[in-house]
């Protein structure tokens, strides 16, 4: 099969990015593995006219509304190679299937690292969080918990006392003393004590067996492009304390022709809004482009 562009991620990203090219009656096909990242939350806050419903819905209403479009093509599957031939892109999907097209869009999303602690895998997107935008109003101004992980916890340990009452777990990770001062200024708790592991909702159970009960906990992960088709295509990858993503200039390109990219892959921090707005530049942008 032979497409204008490919877009490779089926969330919301990618569902935002097919929708301009459609309207526009080119020939897309997204490329979906079944994996979104926030597939372990119930419910999506924070994305105007839908917030509180369910993630899963706003994906399937999503989908369905774009495959009203004709020139609009649905496949499952996993992208396992990506080579370029002449002018166009030839993708392998599952070892089972082949096609080509004049332009991609990667929109994977990324992999959550998250704390080799035990019960964090288990409560993640239940109890256990990454963005207090998406999930803070609903701890009702309680006790939050903050794990540290990265230099960017202070950052986040700063920001939470807006939604209740903050411990920062530093877990063995140092802090510089004019931040700690500062964080105490915000009237977060600062516990130097080890996590031995998390039980029930949200508690806490610290080294010496003393337990912390919480509302809710924060945690920043380390997010990972974990596609080695991604990293074989030559974009250019940026890294810093939270992760890595593709890089990409306004318009959602890459650094290399003809390839775009969007959502949680180029940008690092999770959110349906920025994801819809990003994949809605690429969608546009590789329309573009193939024009001019």
């Amino acid at each position: 099969m032979n497409y204008d562009v490919a877009i490779i991620g089926g969330s919301y990203a990618g569902l935002a990015a097919a929708l301009p090219l459609g309207r526009a009656r080119r020939r897309v096909v997204v490329i979906d593995a079944g994996q979104r990242r926030n597939r372990f939350a119930d419910h999506s806050h924070g994305f105007l006219t839908q917030d509180g419903t369910p993630a899963s819905e706003i994906a399937e209403i999503g989908k369905q509304q774009l495959l009203q479009y004709k020139t609009v093509d649905w496949m499952e599957g996993s992208v396992k190679r990506v080579e370029r031939k002449d002018d166009n892109f030839h993708l392998c999907i599952d070892e089972k299937h082949a096609i080509n097209a004049k332009k991609i869009i990667v929109a994977t999303g990324v992999k959550d690292q998250l704390l080799d602690i035990k019960g964090i895998e288990q409560r993640w997107g239940k109890s256990i969080f990454h963005c207090p935008y998406c999930h803070g109003y609903e701890l009702n101004q309680g006790n939050i918990g903050l794990i540290a992980s990265s230099e960017h916890a202070a950052h986040m340990a700063m920001m939470l006392p807006e939604w209740g009452r903050v411990t920062f777990f530093l877990n063995g990770q140092k802090i510089e003393a004019e931040i700690q001062t500062q964080l105490i200024q915000r009237g977060v708790i600062i516990e130097q004590r080890i996590i031995k592991e998390i039980v029930g909702e949200s508690t806490i159970i610290l080294e010496n067996e003393d337990s912390i009960p919480l509302d809710g906990i924060f945690v920043t992960t380390q997010c990972l492009i974990s596609q080695d088709w991604i990293t074989n295509l030559g974009c250019e990858i940026e890294q810093n304390a939270m992760g890595e993503m593709i890089k990409t200039n306004a318009l959602k390109e890459t650094s290399v022709a003809g390839i775009f990219a969007c959502g949680d892959v180029a940008r690092l921090g999770g959110s349906i809004s920025l994801a819809v707005g990003d994949g809605t530049m690429a969608g546009v942008a590789a329309h573009r482009s193939l024009i001019f």
